[in-house]
């Protein structure tokens, strides 16, 4: 799937889920969406004499519901037209990249090569140090930058925070929803642009140092020369032979010996041909250090991004995707749930409302897999050795915890992060909210109470990047499944 129409994709998603009365999309303009989805993928699909897939029917559905929102609400539609920052700013840094460059010379006395001039030594030396991290970043296993933040990265991937004004409030909500759901999605891809941008910004500041040299060259006559209060002729042709090691070995340049340095010192006559051959030199080793590395990178990192951009990674074997593809006759077939409990025993009729539920999300024919419960506490290396391996054919695994407890970050935390290392992809959080509505029948404040107990494992499960959902075991029919598969409270 393409990223622009996984953009739409998700963003559907965030309003089909926040939208639970039904108030924005009515369940005719789901059916009719659905429907006239079905048709034009399948039209697609024989006029290519290709197999319907879920990527054409989600895209062709995603359509047909933006349409129909953009048309009711002018607000939305001017969201919809809004831009990311990031295509601006890689068209814009290196170019300013570009001239910044080409001005930082002239810092320096503009008939003269300095043997050690800092603007250049500068740019040098920072982008060995930017080699230098970025070899050890690629030996530290992480899944975030590290050096670009989530409000930069939202700001680049989506645009400006603030919402438009006049929106229905669910879909407010969604918008909000979906600018969180889309940075997070999308953080691989962006990270790419961004550094592809960075990696070109500072090609061409280096390209335009390089450029300004030889520029003032053709109209003014340099001299060479350096000079420095702890520096002797000797350490300073250590340290110009080491710089310019590489720029000598592969270039027909000059070389120099201590004597030329010691020549130069506070030199205040012009020497043209000593000022071309430093000229070269810096040229370069900027070329050899700089540009060339650094535009390597910007090529990498580009071709990450466009795989990415070509094949966006969607998971769909969460429940919206999984019940959307039944419309096409597109599922993977019955669904296995594999349910994890932790810190957490199933009676029998909390047994038999996890089936229901599952039915519910599911579909009919999903099969509930029931794991004995996860101890509290315990290394999560020890009581999860044998989830790989285990070969029962789970089409969706879920974690289930109680909403009576309060999440963890040592414990709760240590088991999401774990599943998740290990089954990338596919991992839901159920939080059952039976046993505290149970142990708090008639007492006062229970619905505030239980509000706030499902918004801290909402914030809780959001900071792990996993979906939630709150059910009630007891109760199954409390809350009613919507097309994104998601659990809603009933209406009444």
């Amino acid at each position: 799937m393409k990223e622009q129409v996984a953009r739409k994709v998700t963003l559907v998603r965030a309003i089909e889920t926040a939208d639970v009365k039904h108030e924005v999309l009515s369940d005719d303009d789901r059916m009719y969406a659905s429907r006239s989805a079905r048709e034009l993928a399948q039209w697609s699909a024989a006029d290519s004499k290709s197999p319907l897939t879920l990527d054409h029917f989600l895209e062709q559905r995603a359509e047909q519901i933006l349409k129909r929102l953009a048309e009711r609400t002018p607000a939305f539609r001017s969201f919809l037209h809004r831009r990311p920052l990031l295509p601006l700013l890689s068209a814009l840094l290196p170019l300013i990249a570009l001239i910044l460059g080409a001005a930082i010379d002239h810092i320096a006395d503009p008939h003269r090569v300095d043997l050690l001039s800092a603007p250049l030594l500068l740019i040098i030396g920072w982008n060995l140090l930017v080699y230098v991290i970025l070899f050890v970043w690629m030996l530290i296993p992480s899944k975030r930058t590290g050096w670009a933040g989530p409000d930069l990265m939202r700001r680049l991937s989506i645009g400006r925070a603030k919402l438009p004004r006049k929106l229905p409030a669910p879909l407010a909500a969604a918008l909000g929803e979906y600018t969180l759901d889309w940075t997070q999605l999308s953080w691989r891809l962006t990270h790419a642009r961004l550094s592809r941008t960075m990696h070109l910004a500072a090609a061409a500041f280096a390209l335009g140092a390089v450029i300004s040299l030889y520029a003032r060259g053709l109209l003014t006559e340099y001299a060479a020369g350096w000079e420095s209060t702890f520096l002797d002729a000797n350490q300073v042709h250590a340290l110009l032979s080491w710089l310019f090691a590489p720029a000598m070995f592969l270039f027909p340049i000059e070389g120099f010996s201590v004597a030329d340095i010691q020549s130069l010192r506070f030199v205040q006559e012009p020497s043209p041909a000593g000022g071309a051959r430093w000229v070269h030199l810096y040229a370069a080793t900027l070329f050899l250090l700089v540009i060339l590395p650094r535009l390597v990178l910007a090529i990498f990192a580009g071709w990450r991004a466009a795989r990415l951009a070509h094949n966006f990674p969607l998971d769909f074997k969460q429940p919206y995707y999984l019940r959307l593809a039944d419309h096409i006759g597109a599922g993977a077939g019955p669904v296995t749930l594999r349910v994890l409990p932790y810190s957490f025993t199933l009676d029998e009729a909390r047994d038999r409302g996890l089936s229901e539920i599952a039915a519910a999300m599911f579909g009919e024919q999903t099969r509930v897999m029931l794991r004995p419960a996860l101890p509290y506490g315990e290394d999560p290396k020890t009581i999860l050795q044998d989830l790989q391996a285990d070969a029962s054919g789970a089409t969706v695994t879920a974690v289930l915890f109680s909403l009576a407890a309060t999440p963890e970050q040592e414990n709760h935390g240590a088991v999401l992060a774990a599943i998740a290392r290990q089954l990338p992809g596919g991992v839901q959080v159920l939080i059952d909210e039976s046993p505290l509505t149970e142990r708090a029948v008639g007492q006062a404040g229970m619905d505030a109470r239980l509000a706030e107990r499902i918004a801290l494992w909402r914030q809780f499960c959001t900071y792990h990047q996993l979906p939630v959902t709150v059910v009630n075991l007891l109760q199954p029919a409390k809350y009613s499944a919507g097309t994104d598969g998601s659990m809603a409270a009933a209406a009444r």
